[in-house]
């Protein structure tokens, strides 16, 4: 029956009970009764939520003085927790927030200007408010009787900042009743910006989360102390606490929960699509402002806007250092298994990083003007590496692959690979002994060569990252080189090049990754040369590549007979690191949500000349030009088949390939030409020219089988003058578009999604934004 909204005996029943925990709500409030009372009395459900808004904004403006008050509060969280979700499912019910409920104000004098909130609005505010009400989620400043008690309006939220960082030296001593309040309130406001995930994916920026819109605009007067208290209880975060072995087993650490909440609102409040926003700067790009001295208005949300606008080098240290240390977490390998808490939320801290680079670009320089970025970079490899061979953990390899394609863009990320790596990360890789650029070109072997399927479209971006860094790598190990080699192999294979219709850019990565290692590196580059010396005939090979129909047919035929089975290519790579595990594949019945697909590898970058002096030069996509006929082969010889994928460029694709009438697609002689006539092999057939003779001639004087003096004389040997001249360098760039703005969003929602289970707010609700499988 429908309840009279002035009948307070029934309502106060739903908030009055003091003994309640958001557990008990959710058991109490089972999700049939509520699409029950939806269906059949809406008049019901609409005053339920309105007089819990009501108990909430009453609150905050009495400051909760009681505990009685605190009370009502927190069960008035805990029931709109409950029924959003539900409300959000149903396409009627989603404009019910934002409506404004007559007579609301009653009580006439000054509250009539008030009625015109929509009640999303009165939510939003109660609840900001609340996050700094004294006594309840901050320490009261006063110290004097109850009845001078801080006014709640009169406070300056400022002074109330959670943690000290950016911008707050003080630190509050730890409260745990503040800590659990705090994260019951922000709960409520992560299950209120969750209206996204009921709404399918589209590339549509305009439909902007109209809940985070007001949420982070100038309305609400706390979301510099709000931004500011998320950002510093998330960096300042040490999971070890005071370094006593198994102290999580012993009492409860209150924080980790509130730092989890803090990380998810938190990004959830940066999903913003930067693409569409920036306004081209002085010299053509659209990065924002790295360099420019004037800032542009930042966008209306403010959280994005304060995110851009750190700048200061100790707020840069400290978020870096907490960002490192908690990506770190679960690689601390300790005597005592166990010992130390392991942290969960490691995705939303990279989808954080990630926010913190692309809105940021001061940021993005001091991480790589310090070789604290390796600190960020070991955990990605040891994420990706142990991730490889888990369906539910696609998401996570994306990200991290994505934070390294902006990372490698930059000059000074190449060059600080150079670094010997020394801490030993329990991953299950071959030992070697050697840099960073060792331990990332090992990694993405070993994905490539042994994670799962649907890793597949990340090759590219994957291989990109290794081109962009060559030109700076100082010395291969011997280890990373014979990878380097084994990947060209297997991907030169007639089989593989023929399969698909984009296979053969993988060779073009793989080329341009020994061209600019020989001709900027050569130096101290030995073990490479030495290994493309004793694969000189996968380079022959490529170089006399048959193109006539019957060899194109064959090739195909034989991978049917026997997969080219990837083969450990040096006897010393079957011993693993110490401490590892194998990757594991997901435990049968994992949930997993789906994602959008990523926009290629064209889509996502765009290609810069690096010119003498360091700087960056921005090269026309192809698209807007035809292509230069008598292009010199040394510039951009690789590039026309597949950087730009410009328009003409897929007609002529279409054309030389024949696409059958099954729509299948097959190779033709044509197309086989239009690419293996761009492969750039000069270089390296001028080096196998010169050096293959002197060596065979040292090893019949010597007798020699010895590896090392032929290293020896590679270490000394010089190529000035006899190699064509060097090319330019190109860098990929990654550049933000609307593709990338989506997956980060479905991506970052699905991982809230699935990391909230207790309670489990949106579990078995109606939800647009992906799908949910079982592994």
């Amino acid at each position: 029956q429908p309840v009279e909204a002035t009948d307070d005996a029934f309502w106060d029943q739903f908030w009055a009970d003091t003994a309640t925990s958001v557990q008990d709500v959710f058991a109490l409030v089972p999700a049939a009764e509520i699409r029950a009372v939806r269906e059949e009395s809406p008049s019901n459900l609409a005053t339920l939520c309105y007089k819990a808004v009501e108990k909430l904004v009453q609150g905050a403006e009495s400051g909760c003085h009681t505990e009685k008050e605190r009370q009502i509060v927190l069960n008035c969280c805990r029931l709109l927790t409950r029924i959003l979700p539900y409300i959000f499912e149903d396409p009627d019910w989603r404009g019910f927030f934002w409506s404004t409920v007559p007579g609301a104000g009653r009580g006439g004098g000054d509250e009539d200007d008030e009625n015109a909130r929509p009640l999303a609005e009165s939510l939003l505010l109660a609840v900001a408010d609340l996050l700094f009400c004294p006594d309840f989620t901050v320490q009261s400043h006063r110290r004097s009787t109850v009845d001078t008690a801080e006014d709640i309006h009169s406070i300056d939220s400022c002074e109330y900042i959670w943690e000290a960082g950016v911008g707050f030296a003080h630190s509050p001593q730890p409260n745990y009743i503040h800590d659990l309040n705090r994260t019951e309130l922000l709960k409520l406001l992560l299950t209120c910006f969750s209206e996204a995930m009921y709404l399918p994916p589209s590339s549509d920026s305009s439909n902007a989360n109209p809940w985070v819109q007001f949420f982070c605009s100038a309305e609400n007067r706390h979301a510099l102390p709000l931004f500011t208290s998320l950002l510093n209880v998330v960096c300042a975060y040490d999971p070890v606490g005071y370094g006593i072995p198994y102290n999580h087993l012993l009492f409860s650490d209150y924080r980790e929960p509130l730092v989890e909440e803090a990380a998810q609102v938190l990004i959830v409040t940066l999903d913003y699509d930067s693409s569409t926003s920036s306004s081209p700067t002085v010299d053509g790009t659209t990065t924002g402002t790295a360099m420019d001295d004037v800032d542009p208005p930042g966008p209306d949300n403010l959280f994005v806007n304060y995110l851009s606008r750190i700048h200061r080098e100790e707020d840069f240290q400290f978020i870096l250092k907490g960002v490192a240390r908690l990506l770190s977490n679960p690689l601390v390998q300790t005597y005592l298994p166990n010992s130390a808490k392991k942290i969960q939320f490691h995705q939303e801290l990279l989808v954080l990083f990630w926010k913190l680079c692309d809105f940021n670009k001061k940021f993005l320089f001091f991480v790589l003007k310090s070789s604290d970025v390796l600190d960020i970079l070991v955990p990605i490899l040891y994420f990706l590496n142990d991730a490889r061979a888990d369906q539910s953990r696609v998401g996570l390899m994306h990200i991290g692959v994505f934070i390294l394609l902006l990372l490698s863009g930059e000059r000074n990320f190449g060059v600080r690979l150079n670094k010997p790596y020394s801490v030993r990360v329990p991953m299950d890789i071959p030992v070697f002994t050697g840099t960073h650029a060792d331990l990332l070109i090992i990694v993405f072997h070993k994905i490539i060569t042994s994670g799962h399927q649907r890793l597949q479209p990340l090759f590219d971006c994957l291989l990109t990252i290794v081109v962009n860094v060559s030109p700076y790598l100082k010395s291969l190990s011997m280890v990373a080189a014979n990878k380097l080699l084994h990947l060209l192999e297997a991907f030169s294979t007639t089989w593989f090049l023929f399969s698909a219709i984009q296979n053969h850019h993988l060779v073009f990565f793989l080329l341009e990754v020994f061209n600019n290692i020989i001709q900027y590196q050569f130096d101290g580059n030995s073990n490479l040369v030495y290994a493309v010396i004793r694969k000189r005939n996968v380079f022959h090979q490529l170089a006399n590549l048959p193109t006539d129909s019957q060899s194109i047919q064959k090739g195909l035929q034989r991978k049917k007979k026997t997969p080219e089975p990837i083969s450990r290519t040096n006897s010393q790579d079957g011993v693993s690191m110490e401490g590892s595990r194998p990757a594991a594949p997901a435990e049968p019945g994992t949930l997993k949500t789906s994602l959008v697909a990523t926009p290629g590898i064209d889509k996502l970058t765009e290609k810069s000349q690096v010119s003498e002096d360091g700087t960056m030069r921005s090269l026309e996509p192809e698209s807007s030009q035809p292509p230069l006929e008598g292009n010199p082969p040394s510039a951009v010889s690789d590039g026309e088949p597949w950087t730009g994928e410009a328009s003409h460029h897929r007609r002529d694709q279409r054309r030389l390939s024949s696409a059958s009438s099954s729509g299948q697609w097959t190779p033709t002689p044509d197309w086989v030409m239009s690419w293996k006539s761009k492969l750039p092999l000069q270089t390296i057939m001028r080096l196998l020219q010169v050096l293959v003779p002197q060596v065979e001639k040292i090893c019949i004087d010597k007798g020699l089988t010895d590896e090392s003096e032929i290293l020896r004389f590679l270490q000394h040997g010089t190529l000035v003058g006899l190699l064509p001249v060097p090319h330019p360098i190109l860098i990929r760039k990654y550049q933000a578009n609307s593709g990338t703005a989506m997956w980060f969003r479905t991506y970052m929602w699905g991982v809230i999604y699935l990391r909230n289970v207790d309670p489990p707010i949106w579990y078995d609700t109606d939800v647009k934004l992906f799908e949910i499988q079982r592994v």
